[in-house]
């Protein structure tokens, strides 16, 4: 846990020498993300005078950051705890890598007057510079498989990854759902005549596709990819690619097929940010599950925010990478496995 600590320590160093604010934002929360694949935990705020009001624990402190942003600040990052419910918890006996802890700690960090070019830029940096305070070189092993954080990192579009390891041409796929569906199920993933087009693309990205991402190639180290412009179906908070509004400024980052962080060039249009968010809460409806209330908060601050970019990044899963952890649970004081046996 010495090095979880110095970890931590270089990356709040990393972002000071760039002239990067540290915020703290609400933990518990009126309004949590409306995204439909994560749930909040739920519960109630009472007042002396006895009213309740629903409260939540937040799944990422996006919302209040962006806040920030509209307000002035121009560089922000912010290292907090959030909560997923609902979500696989890594046990001590199950065999298999744990990833998942429904406390977690995430980095969020965000620039004005940028585009998620730069938050690539600065992810790669910050990873290197935490590799060289825990191990003195970007060069680690982890589980026995050699890994090079040194930047710059490959570059991957999800069009170029599809082509890569499916053979599937998504720039035809995204125009043409039912040509996609057929392109999926023959490569043996159970697909349903009418299935949405986002959760055909998960069928076969999670199954073919993202255990492969940062992988090693032949005679070579592992190295982290960043795979850019997702669809814009699945870029609720980020802003289109003006060359080509089929897809989104949206990057993830993997290395040795784990997902380590989620980032935009930030969509700052609040028609259509409304919009985007009326879309994600019919379809909670849809999933039946519960549709929260809009935080018009937010969308009245993404009308003032200047263009911005920002990310999301899993600190106890960069911890594993650079400390050689098997599973997540062994990078928490307090695992949920040992607290709710």
């Amino acid at each position: 846990m010495t090095r979880r600590s110095a970890i931590l320590a270089a990356i709040r160093r990393f972002f000071a020498y760039r002239d990067f604010l540290e915020v703290e934002t609400p933990i518990l929360v009126r309004y949590p993300g409306m995204e439909p694949n994560l749930d909040p935990f739920a519960t109630r705020l009472r007042l002396e005078d006895g009213a309740e009001f629903p409260g939540f624990l937040i799944t990422s402190p996006e919302y209040s950051m962006k806040k920030l942003l509209a307000g002035g600040l121009p560089r922000i990052f912010e290292i907090t705890k959030c909560f997923r419910n609902g979500e696989p918890w890594s046990l001590a006996d199950s065999g298999e890598r744990g990833t998942h802890n429904p406390e977690f700690t995430m980095i969020e960090w965000y620039r004005a007057n940028a585009d998620y070019r730069a938050i690539m830029a600065d992810t790669e940096e910050m990873v290197a510079a935490a590799a060289k305070e825990v191990a003195g070189t970007t060069g680690l092993v982890y589980q026995g498989q050699p890994i090079d954080f040194e930047p710059p990192w490959p570059r991957l579009t999800v069009a170029e990854a599809f082509k890569r390891y499916v053979g599937i041409d998504l720039d035809r796929g995204i125009d043409d759902h039912g040509w996609f569906r057929r392109a999926v199920a023959d490569k043996g993933c159970p697909v349903a005549d009418q299935e949405p087009f986002d959760d055909v693309f998960f069928k076969i990205f999670l199954r073919d596709i993202e255990p492969r991402l940062g992988a090693a190639e032949p005679g070579k180290p592992a190295r982290p990819v960043i795979l850019y412009e997702y669809p814009r179906s699945m870029a609720a908070l980020a802003r289109l690619k003006e060359a080509d509004r089929r897809f989104a400024e949206r990057f993830e980052v993997y290395c040795l097929g784990l997902e380590l962080g989620n980032a935009f060039s930030e969509l700052n249009d609040a028609v259509e940010q409304r919009r985007r968010l009326e879309e994600e809460s019919a379809e909670r409806r849809r999933l039946n599950k519960f549709p929260y209330e809009l935080d018009e908060q937010f969308i009245e601050a993404v009308a003032t925010m200047p263009d911005s970019a920002g990310i999301a990044f899993g600190v106890d899963r960069l911890v594993m990478l650079l400390t050689d952890a098997p599973s997540i649970r062994d990078v928490l004081f307090f695992p949920a496995s040992d607290l709710f046996k």
